[in-house]
Formats: structure tokens, sequence, C-alpha cells
């Protein structure tokens, strides 16, 4: 299996969950990018997974252009 293409990049972080994220490396044998990388993944996969889907949007667009003077009167 060939590896994906790596990029190096520098942040900051607390120190506490540093500290932390090097305990459990250590704990599970593992290196900190690992885990980095499968934190980075976990958010990028929640983020997308929160945002409405283009189809479901645009059926609730249409159903909303279609329907809006009813959605208004069963709000009253």
């Amino acid at each position: 299996m060939a590896s994906q293409p790596r990029e190096k990049f520098a942040t900051q972080v607390d120190t506490e969950i540093l500290r932390e994220v090097r305990d459990l490396a250590r704990s599970e044998g593992r290196q900190i990018q690992a885990l980095i990388e499968e934190a980075l993944t976990d958010l990028v996969e929640k983020r997308k997974q929160a945002r409405p889907r283009a189809h479901v949007m645009a059926a609730y667009q249409a159903s909303h252009d279609t329907f809006a003077p009813l959605y208004k009167k069963l709000a009253e």
C-alpha cells in the first residue's frame, strides 16, 4: 500500500493537552503524529457530517418555494 504524501506544519497547543497526547502515545506505543493525524481525520469527518448535504438543501428550498404560504399558516 502506497503511503499518502505528508506535509510538515507547526502549531502551538496547550501544554497540558500536549502532555496528555504524549502520555497517550507512549502508553499506546504509537507516535504523536499518528494520534494527531487520527484526531484531525476525526474532526474533518465530524464537520462534514454536520453540514447539510447539497441535495437535501435543494429539496428543502424547492419545498419552501412551493409551499411557503402553507408553512406560514401552519406556523401561526
